[in-house]
């Protein structure tokens, strides 16, 4: 930073400029909104309605199935914020959050169609089969991510099935037991809705604040690493691996910086000319392993829970070469 100063601010001005031009628009909403549904109850409302559902595909509570739509809606981090919240309610134990932070660690459809598709590849007919290999690879990831811990102890949630079970007769339907579970939960919270709307902007803004942070950090290291020559090297080692298995050389670029931003690494992708099925194929692996700097972002939200960062990080790895041999797979039906 010292010998490169001028490039140094540059970096930092651009990752505030990508937290305040595309970040904070598309994510502070969504975390207010996650605050106020929590408060208000529907997240347990649609907990009860999906459980029968969620339980046998995925080993998670009903309540999984919100976080789920949030995290693919909104896209990376937050499904782990969501996850996190859920914990500190003590409506998902360890086991459940790590499963389900896994696989709802995923792009939005806006990001994904509007800067990646049409942006970065300029071909909006790409779309269909980054969205089935990436949502597609995700949904694997929480099937498999079922027999992590296998032999945890379900949540509290859980524990009370057995009773419910016995109480079932006396319910009038799934619906009626739902928005119980919803007005117990509101009445549980105790704040009014203008206090809750001020409490969810707050946590909203501090979180906006270090998912800020962690983007103008990890632009500046990513600029030293450039000029530091690291990441050429990087590319160099990749290049050989790529040529080792057949792949295109050219595409190593967009596997580092990848490794590191996710947008950085879609639009080497957009650009490298390989062949529009391989391009595919690496942006494919690097919108679903998310970049370091998504990693961060996660790994900070979970830090004040039990949850760990390695089942995140293999899980992220797995999903980035499933959705990679997806596109391949579906190159043949779904090509552009």
């Amino acid at each position: 930073m010292t010998v490169f100063p001028t490039e140094t601010l540059h970096s930092s001005l651009r990752g505030l400029s990508i937290w305040w031009q595309v970040l904070f628009p598309a994510l502070f909403p969504f975390f207010v909104i996650s605050e106020l549904l929590l408060g208000i109850g529907i997240v347990h409302f649609f907990g009860k309605l999906l459980d029968p559902l969620m339980r046998p595909l995925f080993r998670l509570p009903g309540i999984g199935g919100f976080v789920i739509t949030m995290g693919y809606i909104s896209g990376y981090p937050v499904g782990a914020r969501l996850t996190a919240q859920l914990w500190e309610q003590r409506l998902v134990n360890r086991a459940e959050g790590e499963r389900l932070v896994a696989f709802t660690t995923t792009s939005d459809p806006i990001f994904l169609i509007g800067a990646v598709s049409i942006g970065f590849f300029q071909n909006v007919a790409l779309a269909p089969v980054l969205a089935a290999a990436h949502y597609g690879g995700g949904l694997i990831i929480g099937l498999l991510m079922r027999f992590h811990d296998r032999h945890a102890p379900p949540s509290s949630v859980d524990k009370n099935r057995a009773v419910a079970g016995e109480a079932r007769k006396r319910r009038p339907s799934r619906i009626a037991e739902a928005l119980k579970a919803m007005h117990d939960a509101r009445l549980l919270d105790g704040r009014g809705l203008g206090r809750l709307l001020q409490d969810a902007i707050q946590s909203a803004l501090k979180l906006m604040i270090v998912v800020g942070g962690l983007v103008v950090f990890f632009s500046v290291v990513m600029e030293m690493l450039t000029h530091a020559g690291i990441v050429e090297a990087m590319i160099e080692a990749l290049r050989y691996l790529f040529n080792a298995i057949g792949l295109p050389e050219k595409l190593a670029d967009a596997g580092i910086y990848g490794l590191f931003e996710v947008t950085l690494g879609a639009r080497a992708a957009g650009t490298a000319g390989t062949g529009l099925m391989h391009q595919a194929a690496i942006a494919a692996w690097v919108l679903s392993w998310g970049g370091i700097s998504v990693h961060a972002q996660i790994a900070s939200l979970l830090s004040k829970t039990d949850m760990r960062y390695r089942p995140l990080m293999l899980a992220r790895l797995l999903h980035g070469f499933i959705a990679m041999a997806l596109v391949y797979l579906l190159w043949g039906w779904m090509a552009p």
